[in-house]
C-alpha cells in the first residue's frame, strides 16, 4: 500500500460495486462522486493551466511520463494525490495521457469529461486526429521514444500497484479506464487501437499479479482460520476468528471484483484484439498472455486461455508467430507445468514442428527450441519423423537455425544419460574415453544423412552444445589406431573415412574459431575470453597429433581419401610446439611419411595436400624451416632426376614408346606440377623439359594429351614463379594489361552464341576490385608536386609532363572502362567522381564521360554513387576538422560546389530523372542522420551539415516529391528540432526551405513549427497538356521510392567493345580530329542555349502564342547526343562549370517538356592531343610500344 493511500481511510473504507468493467457512461461517474472544484496535486488538468488555480507551470502527464526524468512511483504517487483532491480532473489528466500518447493533437476538456458519452469523445478525438502526420511516440524511432514505451508500461504497472488496496475497488477510477480503453480499442485509428490494446493488457498483467496476491492472501488466511477453528474451545479466540473471517470475506469480494474487471478487459478488448488486423496489436495480446498464463497458472493455464496462442501459431505475420514460440517456451521450461500442457501439445504438435521450417529464420530457431523444450520434459512426446524433420536442420546454411537443430540433436542423441557409469565402463574395456559410443553414433548419424559434402556444417551446428564430444580427439584416434576390444564392432572402411572427415573438421573448428565459408557474414573479432580457448585447443590439438599424425598415415597410407583428410591437419598446428617441446623426431617421423604418401600416389587432391603441408612447414617464421627444406629439397631433386631421365627416355623412343615410359612421365610431371604450384622449383628449371615435351607433341603428334596438359600447366607455374620476382617497370604496364584481360574473359565472351566458352568468363572480386581501384587513386590522382619530383630535373620539360598526363589519363580510362561495362561496380566510381572539381583540367573528360555512360546504364544506382562520393569528401572533411565544421570554408564550399555540378548532369527532364533523384535525397537523409551527436540529443547529429550539400539536389525534384521528401526528412527530426534556430542548425533549416520553395502550397513555416504560410509557386503558363497529362501520371506514383529496397541489381551491362589497347591514336589527319570540346553542353554552348531561350520567350510573347510545339521543331533537325544513347537524358558537355544563376534562368523560362539542341562549342582551348576518345565501341586505341591488336573486326 503507497503512503498517499494509507492516509486516506475515507476511501478505502468504501462501498465496492463487484461490477466495474461495467461501460457506464461517463457522466454517471461525474454525479456519484463530483469534487470539483478541489485543487489538483500536480497543478494541471489536460494541460490548460485555468483549472489548477495555483499558477503552477502547466505540465501533462504525457509530459512527465515523456521526460522521464522522476522516478515512476513519485509519479504515481503525485496523481494518487491529485485523485484525492479532485477525481475528475486527475482521471481527466489520465485520459488525455491515453489520447496523446496515440499521437492525437485534440485535448478532452472537462465539459466533454462531464456532458458527454465515451463513443462521442472518441468520435470528437477521431475527426482532430491527423494520421498523415506519422507523430505516434509508441513506435517513432529514437532512443527517446523508446524509453518512452517503457515508461508509459512502466507507468500502468505501478498505477495499479499503488492502489490495488482502495482505489481500485472505489467504482469510479477502473470503470472510467476500462470505459475508455474498450472505446479506443475498437476505433477505426490505429494509433487508438494500438495505445488502447497495450495499455490494457500492461492493465490486465498488473491485475493478474493483484489477483495472484490475493490468492494468496486467501488461502494464508483460511489456513489461519482452519488453524484457529481447530483449537479447543478454551484456547480458542472466537474474536480471532470473527476478524480472519471477515478478512476472507473481503479478501472474497476483492477477487470478485477484480476478476470482474479481467473478464471485462479480456472479453471487451483481448478477444477482439488478438486477431486485429495490425499485427503489432496482435503481437502485444499474444505475449501478455503468455504472461498472464506463467505468471497467474492456476486461473489461465487451461485450455480456456491457451487455444488463442494455438490459434495464433498459424499467423501470416512472423513477429505475430515469434511471440507465440516465446510464449510457449515460458511455458514449457517449467517442468511443473506439463501437465496441464499435455493436451496442448498433442493438439499443436503437429504445427510447432512444421514452424521449424518457417520462412522467416527468426521463427524457425524459436520452434526448434520449443521442440527441444518439449522433448527435454517428456521423451515421447516427439515421434521418430517429428525427430527427423529437426535432424536435417543441422546442415542449414542458416548458422542460428543450425545451432538450434545442433542443441535438439545432442539432447536427443549425444547426452549421456549416466555419466559416471559410462566412465566406469570405458575404463573396463581399457579406453580413456567413454566417448566411444558417441563419437559411434555420430558417424553413424552422419553417414546415414548422405551429406557427406557438409560435415564441416555438421560440426559447427554441433559446436556449441557438443564442444567436449567434438574435441575428444584421443578417443577419435584410439577408435582409428586401435583394434577393437570386447563389446565393440570395428569400424567399417566407409566409417573410418566419415570419421576422419568429422576429425579434420573438428580440428579446423577449434584452431579458426570461426564457422565454415557459407556460414556468418564473415570473421568477427574474438572474445578475450574465446581467443584464449582458442589459443588453449591450438595447444592440445597440436601436442596430440604431433604424435598421433605420422601413426595414421602409416596406417592408411594406401587411401588416398583418408590419406587428403589427414594431411590437412599440419595447417592448423602451433609449430613452434616442434622446437619448444623437443619433438623433432616426430617431425621427421611426418616429413618421411608425407615422402612417402608423395612416392605413392599421383592423385591432385593427394599431391596438393602434400605440397600444401611442405609449404607450411617451410614458414621462415619456424625454426624447423631448415630442416624441413632440406627434405623437401631432397625429394624434388630425385624427382627431377627422374623427370628429365623418362623425358630423355620417351623422346628417343618417340612412337615406339610404351605404356610404361608415358606413366614414369605422367606420373613424375604430376608431382612436379603439384609442387610447382606452391613453392618455387624455378632453380630446378622444369620449364626446359616441359617446353621440349610440348614441341615434340607439336611437331610429331603423337604426345599424350595428359602429358600435355600437365606440360602446360607446369610452364605456366613456372612463368609465373618468374613473373613474381620482376618488381620494377611494369605496375602500370601490368595493370592496363589486366584491365584488358578482364574485358576480354568478361560476360560478354559468351555473346554472340558463344555460350560454350562460359567457364572462361571471370568476375573480378571485391578484393581485386579493391586493389585495382587502390592503384588508380595512388598513380593518377597525384599533386602536382609529386608529379614534379618524379620528373627528377626536367620539371621544365613540357613534353615529359604531356607524356606523364597522357599515360595516367591511360590508366584512369583503363580502369572507367571498367566501371562502365559492368566488370566493375559501379560504386567504386564514387572515389572517382569526387576528383572531378580538382582534376578538371586533366581528367575533366573522362570523368564525365563515365558519368554519362554509367547513368545510361543504371539512373538510380549512379545517383547512389554520386551521392557515395559526396559523403566520402565530406567524411574527410569531418577527419581533417573535426565535429565543427567551418560552414564558410573553401572545403565546404568544394564540396557544395561540386554537388552543384552534379545537380546541373541531370538535364532538365525531371520525369525521366525523378526517381533517381528522389533515391539520391534519400541517401543524403539517411547519412545526415546516421550518427547521433555524442554529447546528448539536443546538439545537431554529427552529419547534420551534410544536409546543406544535399539542398544543391533540391531544385531537381519535381513538386510532389518535394513533399515526399519532406515528408520522410521529418521522420528523422525531433519535435524540438525543428523549432532549433542556432547556426549549427542552419543546414536543416536550409534544407527543409529547399524543399519547400515550389512545393506545395498549404505547407507548415521553417521559422515557426506551428504556424503556416502559403508557399510561392511560379505561375506557369501556357503548360502544355502533353506535360500536365505526364504530371498526374507520375504523380500517381508518389513517394513510391520511398519504398524501394536499397539493394540495386546493376542491370545489364553496355556491348562490350572490340577491344585494344586504351592509348592516344597517333598519326591522324588534324582536320579530321573531332574536337572533344566541341560536344553538346559547353560553356559557350549554354550561354547561346540560354539567349536562344530568351529569345523564343520573347517571340512567343511578342506573337501573343500560348504554346510551342518542340516536338515538331525537333523532326526537322537531328539531334546531337554525343556519345550517349538515344534514350539517355541530355547530359551537357560543360553545363557542369556553368553558373547557378544561368540554370535557374533555364529553369525558370523553359518547361521540361523543351528539347534542347545546342550547337557545338569552339572556344575552348583545343587539347586534342590529351582528349582522345576513350569509350568508342568501334574502336580502341593501338599503344606501338607494347600493345598488339587484340580483336579485329
Amino acid at each position: 500500500m503507497s503512503i498517499s493511500e494509507m492516509e486516506d481511510p475515507e476511501m478505502k473504507g468504501k462501498k465496492k460495486r463487484g461490477r466495474p468493467g461495467k461501460q457506464a457512461p461517463v457522466q454517471e461517474f461525474v454525479k456519484k462522486g463530483e469534487t470539483c472544484g478541489k485543487k489538483s496535486g500536480r497543478g494541471k488538468a489536460n494541460g490548460v493551466a485555468q483549472h489548477n488555480g495555483d499558477g503552477g507551470d502547466p505540465v501533462t502527464l504525457f509530459e512527465v511520463v515523456k521526460l522521464g526524468k522522476s522516478a515512476m512511483q513519485s509519479v504515481v504517487d503525485e496523481w494518487i494525490e491529485s485523485y484525492k483532491q479532485d477525481r475528475d480532473l486527475a482521471l481527466l489528466d489520465l485520459i488525455n495521457f491515453f489520447i496523446q500518447c496515440s499521437g492525437c493533437k485534440g485535448t478532452v476538456r472537462i465539459e466533454m469529461f462531464r456532458n458527454m458519452q465515451n463513443a462521442e469523445i472518441i468520435r470528437k478525438m477521431t475527426e482532430e486526429f491527423d494520421e498523415d502526420s506519422g507523430d505516434y511516440p509508441l513506435t517513432m524511432p529514437g532512443p527517446m521514444w523508446k524509453k518512452f514505451r517503457y515508461n508509459f508500461c512502466e507507468f500502468i504497472s505501478v498505477l495499479i500497484r499503488q492502489c490495488q488496496y482502495s482505489i481500485i475497488y472505489d467504482e469510479y477510477m477502473m470503470d472510467t479506464v476500462i470505459s475508455l480503453l474498450t472505446g479506443l480499442s475498437d476505433s477505426q485509428v490505429r494509433a487508438f487501437r494500438h495505445t488502447s490494446t497495450l495499455a490494457a493488457m500492461k492493465l490486465m498483467t498488473a491485475l493478474v499479479n493483484v489477483a495472484l496476491n490475493l490468492s494468496i492472501h486467501q488461502d494464508n488466511t483460511q489456513r489461519q482460520y482452519e488453524a484457529e477453528r481447530n483449537k479447543i474451545a478454551g484456547k480458542r479466540a472466537n474474536e480471532k476468528l470473527e476478524l480472519l473471517l471477515q478478512k476472507r470475506k473481503e479478501l472474497q469480494e476483492n477477487q470478485d471484483e477484480i476478476e470482474n474487471m479481467m473478464n471485462s478487459i479480456f472479453k471487451g478488448i483481448f478477444v477482439h484484439r488478438y486477431r486485429d488486423a495490425i499485427a503489432e496489436i496482435r503481437a502485444i495480446c499474444i505475449e501478455e498472455i503468455g504472461v498472464w498464463m506463467k505468471m497467474y497458472s492456476d486461473a489461465f493455464l487451461n485450455d480456456s486461455y491457451l487455444k488463442y496462442v494455438g490459434w495464433t501459431l498459424h499467423d501470416r505475420q512472423g513477429e505475430v508467430r515469434l511471440k507465440c514460440l516465446k510464449a510457449l517456451q515460458n511455458l514449457y521450461t517449467n517442468r511443473e507445468l506439463f501437465p496441464k500442457l499435455e493436451l496442448f501439445t498433442n493438439r499443436f504438435k503437429d504445427r510447432i514442428v512444421s514452424m521449424t521450417l518457417d520462412k522467416e529464420y527468426d521463427v524457425a530457431v524459436e520452434a526448434i527450441r520449443l521442440v527441444t523444450l518439449i522433448l527435454q520434459g517428456s521423451e515421447d512426446a516427439l515421434s521418430n519423423e517429428d525427430c527427423e524433420n529437426v535432424y536435417h536442420l543441422v546442415y542449414s546454411a542458416h548458422r542460428p537455425v543450425a545451432v538450434a537443430a545442433g542443441e535438439f540433436l545432442h539432447r536427443k542423441l549425444f547426452s549421456r544419460h549416466d555419466p559416471q557409469a559410462e566412465e566406469a565402463l570405458a575404463k573396463r574395456r581399457g579406453r580413456s574415453s567413454p566417448n566411444g559410443n558417441l563419437i559411434r553414433m555420430l558417424v553413424l548419424f552422419f553417414l546415414e544423412s548422405e551429406l557427406h559434402e557438409h560435415a564441416a556444417y555438421l560440426v559447427d551446428s554441433l559446436w556449441e552444445s557438443s564442444q567436449e564430444l567434438l574435441k575428444d580427439w584421443e578417443c577419435m584416434t584410439e577408435l582409428l589406431l586401435e583394434e577393437p576390444v570386447q563389446g565393440e564392432e570395428m569400424l567399417s572402411d566407409r566409417q573410418e573415412s566419415a570419421l576422419i572427415e568429422l576429425m579434420v573438421c573438428t580440428i579446423r573448428q577449434a584452431a579458426e574459431a570461426h564457422p565454415p565459408v557459407g556460414r556468418g557474414t564473415g570473421k568477427r573479432v574474438l572474445t578475450a575470453k574465446e581467443r584464449k580457448t582458442q589459443i588453449d585447443d591450438k595447444n592440445k590439438l597440436t601436442e596430440h597429433f604431433i604424435m598421433a599424425l605420422p601413426m595414421l598415415l602409416s596406417k592408411y597410407q594406401a587411401d588416398s581419401e583418408k590419406v587428403a583428410n589427414l594431411l590437412q591437419i599440419p595447417q592448423y598446428f602451433d609449430l613452434d610446439v616442434y622446437s619448444a617441446g623437443r619433438m623433432e623426431k616426430h617431425l621427421d617421423a611426418l616429413l618421411k611419411q608425407i615422402r612417402l604418401v608423395v612416392e605413392k600416389h599421383i592423385e591432385a587432391d593427394v599431391l596438393e595436400a602434400c605440397s600444401k603441408t611442405y609449404s607450411i612447414l617451410c614458414s621462415e617464421e619456424y625454426t624447423i624451416m631448415n630442416r624441413v627444406d632440406i627434405a623437401r629439397s631432397q625429394l624434388i631433386d630425385e624427382m627431377t632426376d627422374r623427370f628429365a631421365h623418362s623425358v630423355e627416355e620417351l623422346l628417343q623412343e618417340a612412337e615406339e614408346a610404351d605404356d610404361d615410359d608415358i606413366y614414369n612421365v605422367l606420373s613424375t610431371l604430376k608431382r612436379l606440377t603439384a609442387f610447382h604450384n606452391a613453392h618455387d622449383l624455378t632453380r630446378w628449371d622444369l620449364f626446359g623439359n616441359c617446353y621440349r615435351l610440348l614441341k615434340a607433341g607439336i611437331e610429331q603428334g603423337s604426345m599424350p594429351e595428359q602429358i600435355a596438359v600437365q606440360a602446360l600447366q607446369c610452364s605456366h607455374y613456372s612463368i609465373l614463379w618468374q613473373l613474381v620476382k620482376i618488381t620494377e617497370g611494369v605496375p602500370s604496364k601490368a595493370f592496363m594489361l589486366l584491365c584488358d584481360l578482364l574485358m576480354i574473359f568478361s560476360h560478354q565472351l559468351i555473346s554472340g552464341g558463344r555460350e560454350g566458352l562460359q567457364p572462361l568468363v571471370f568476375n573480378p572480386d571485391s578484393t581485386l576490385q579493391n586493389e585495382l581501384l587502390n592503384f588508380v587513386l595512388d598513380h593518377v590522382f597525384i599533386d602536382q608536386d609529386d608529379e614534379s619530383q618524379s620528373m627528377e630535373g626536367d620539371e621544365e620539360d613540357e613534353a615529359n609532363k604531356i607524356e606523364a598526363l597522357h599515360k595516367r589519363r591511360n590508366l584512369l580510362a583503363a580502369f572507367c572502362k571498367l566501371i562502365i561495362y559492368d566488370i566493375v561496380d559501379m560504386p567504386a566510381a564514387a572515389d572517382i567522381f569526387k576528383h572531378y572539381m580538382k582534376y578538371y583540367n586533366d581528367y575533366g573528360d573522362i570523368i564525365k564521360e563515365t558519368l554519362s555512360k554509367t547513368r545510361q546504364t543504371d539512373k538510380i544506382l549512379c545517383a547512389k554513387t554520386l551521392i557515395l562520393s559526396l559523403q566520402q569528401l565530406f567524411n574527410e572533411l569531418l577527419q581533417d576538422q573535426g565535429p565543427n565544421l567551418d560552414r564558410t570554408s573553401s572545403h565546404v564550399s568544394g564540396i557544395k560546389e561540386l554537388a552543384r555540378r552534379f545537380a546541373l548532369t541531370f538535364g532538365l527532364d525531371q520525369i525521366k530523372t525523378r526517381e533517381a533523384v528522389a533515391t539520391l535525397h534519400k541517401d543524403g537523409i539517411e547519412f545526415a542522420f546516421k550518427y547521433q551527436n555524442p554529447r546528448g540529443p539536443e546538439f545537431p547529429p554529427i552529419n547534420l551539415a551534410f544536409l546543406e550539400v544535399l539542398s544543391e539536389f533540391s531544385s531537381k525534384l519535381i513538386r510532389q516529391d518535394k513533399k515526399t521528401v519532406h515528408s520522410y526528412l521529418e521522420k528523422f527530426m525531433s519535435e524540438s528540432m525543428s523549432e532549433r534556430r542556432e547556426d549549427v542548425w542552419l543546414p536543416l533549416i536550409s534544407y527543409r526551405n529547399s524543399l519547400l520553395t515550389g512545393g506545395d502550397e498549404d505547407h507548415m513555416s521553417v521559422t515557426s513549427g506551428s504556424s503556416s504560410k502559403t508557399g510561392s509557386v511560379r505561375s506557369k503558363k501556357g503548360r502544355p497538356p502533353l506535360h500536365k497529362k505526364r504530371i498526374e501520371e507520375e504523380s500517381s506514383v508518389e513517394g513510391s521510392w520511398m519504398m524501394r529496397n536499397d539493394t540495386l541489381q546493376t542491370p545489364g551491362a553496355l556491348q562490350t567493345p572490340q577491344l585494344t589497347s586504351t592509348v592516344l591514336r597517333e598519326n591522324r589527319p588534324a582536320e579530321h580530329m573531332p574536337d572533344p570540346d566541341s560536344e553538346p553542353g559547353s560553356e559557350n554552348d549554354y550561354m547561346q542555349m540560354s539567349w536562344l531561350g530568351q529569345q523564343k520567350i520573347e517571340e512567343v510573347n511578342r506573337k501573343d502564342r500560348t504554346g510551342m510545339n518542340y516536338i515538331k521543331s525537333r523532326s526537322n533537325q537531328g539531334v546531337r547526343r554525343g556519345l550517349m544513347e538515344d534514350d539517355a537524358e541530355p547530359i551537357f558537355e560543360d553545363v557542369m562549370m556553368s553558373s547557378r544563376g544561368q540554370l535557374e534562368d533555364m529553369n525558370e523560362e523553359f518547361e521540361d517538356t523543351m528539347v534542347i539542341d545546342l550547337p557545338p562549342s569552339r572556344n575552348r582551348r583545343e587539347r586534342a592531343e590529351l582528349r582522345p576518345d576513350f569509350f568508342d565501341s568501334a574502336a580502341m586505341i593501338e599503344d606501338e610500344s607494347y600493345y598488339i591488336s587484340i580483336f579485329k573486326k
